[in-house]
């Protein structure tokens, strides 16, 4: 699974508080399920929550779920263009501390596909990209 390192990795880029504070960010899988078919390749796709956890956080919110969702619409884009999927796609919850500081718990609803085939007497597997984004212009058509 390569999208909690992906995630991990934004953060880090985009989130000063996250950056000056690397102990403070923790990444669960949760709910995990791998969905495979009969078919010949032995290909599959995770299905899962991440379960971000900011601790102590005391900067501004809206600093850290826009990058979440930039990640997203580059992550995940079938389910941010989906009307039915991105009610679940990104839910939270939050435990305001004192001081101004909260801890947040963000559960994204993922997957990642994975192509696994033999070539030449060797198995080979290959974590699949998402797809580009469908061809809709979004904003204007659902504001």
């Amino acid at each position: 699974m390569n999208k909690p390192q992906s995630l991990r990795n934004a953060l880090n880029k985009s989130v000063a508080y996250v950056r000056e504070n690397p102990d403070r960010l923790h990444l669960f899988v949760d709910n995990g399920s791998l969905v495979a078919t009969g078919a010949a390749s032995i290909s599959w796709e995770y299905r899962y929550t991440l379960n971000v956890v900011v601790t102590d956080f005391t900067g501004d919110q809206n600093l850290l779920m826009a990058p979440i969702l930039f990640w997203l619409r580059d992550n995940q884009p079938d389910m941010l263009h989906n009307a039915g999927e991105r009610e679940k796609l990104f839910t939270f919850e939050v435990d305001i501390l004192g001081n101004g500081a909260c801890d947040l718990s963000l559960n994204l609803t993922l997957t990642e596909r994975v192509i696994a085939r033999e070539v030449n007497g060797s198995m080979q597997v290959e974590a699949v990209p998402e797809p580009d984004a469908p061809e809709e212009n979004w904003t204007s058509s659902h504001e």
